[in-house]
């Protein structure tokens, strides 16, 4: 039917829309690097996280469905994890940004590296290692996607501990009682996939001996330290976690950030064509939808 005739008019065909629900997480940054018998490095950020069903990132209002066209291109990009630092004074990588249309989450900011590897921002913030002078302040989140990293102890030996980085859901943890590394912030759940997942926490901060920090929940990599676990984790794959700091008495890199996911939810009359270039999966119908999980690349999606 192209219209309806009223009162002798023809009136214009209501337009047909899809409304789509999404979660966009961004890939998590890398974490710092340590020096050899001194300062650990700071947890990497989380990827930002924005999402339209239970919970968004940032402690931030819940965001709106997208309306969109059948047979019509949409744009996606899953970002990656951001690598861990490598050289002193060089903070951790930050993540790579996703997309999905006019929705960009940012990246994951990394930890900071011994000596002025300042902490970087991001989605979620990386965490603050120390320097020569003093301690390393944690670096700042992205409004309703994340937050900020946790600060480094000021110069303590031995153990010199790094802050944690920043989560979806929650601050990194600062370092703590000349030991203690922080841990990394929380991330969010969400029940986008009809069962409750949580995504986007901050790495844990590294410390020279001690108590390392711990990765935030969803997919944060836990901090290094001396002994059998030395070296610190990478963020989970498609999650958005942030790497772990390094930590111990050798001179050791930080773990990189988890690569970040785009999950969109639809009505499960309708079927997405995931485009070249994606790697994803559409589910099979449940509770009235359909999911389509993008866990890599740069393309195109449409619905039919």
């Amino acid at each position: 039917m192209i219209g309806n005739i009223v009162s002798g008019l023809l009136t214009p065909p209501t337009p047909v829309v899809i409304t789509v629900d999404y979660l966009v997480v961004a890939g998590g940054g890398g974490g710092g690097r340590n020096d050899a018998g001194a300062a650990g490095g700071g947890g990497g950020g989380a990827g930002g996280l924005r999402c339209t069903v239970t919970a968004t990132g940032g402690g931030g209002v819940l965001e709106t469905a997208l309306s969109l066209s059948p047979s019509t291109n949409y744009s996606v990009t899953v970002g990656a994890g951001g690598a861990g630092a490598t050289t002193l004074n060089v903070a951790g990588s930050q993540g790579s940004d996703s997309i999905f249309d006019t929705i960009t989450s940012t990246k994951g900011g990394g930890g900071s590296s011994w000596n002025l590897g300042t902490a970087t921002t991001g989605g979620s913030g990386g965490g603050g290692s120390l320097g020569t002078t003093g301690a390393g302040a944690g670096a700042a989140g992205t409004t309703n996607q994340g937050y900020a990293g946790g600060n480094g102890l000021a110069p303590i030996a031995p153990n010199y501990p790094a802050g944690g980085g920043g989560g979806a859901g929650a601050t990194g943890g600062s370092a703590s009682g000349a030991s203690n590394g922080g841990n990394g912030g929380n991330g969010v759940a969400t029940s986008i996939t009809g069962s409750s997942v949580t995504y986007a926490g901050g790495g844990g901060g590294g410390v020279n001996s001690g108590t390392k920090g711990s990765g935030g929940t969803g997919g944060g990599g836990d901090g290094g330290v001396s002994g059998s676990s030395l070296s610190p984790t990478n963020g989970t794959v498609n999650t958005g976690g942030g790497g772990g700091g390094a930590g111990g008495t050798g001179q050791n890199a930080g773990a990189n950030g988890g690569s970040g996911v785009v999950i969109l939810r639809y009505p499960d009359t309708k079927t997405i064509t995931i485009g070249a270039g994606l790697t994803g999966t559409e589910s099979a119908a449940s509770g009235g939808y359909k999911r389509a999980t993008i866990t890599a690349g740069t393309g195109n999606v449409s619905w039919a």
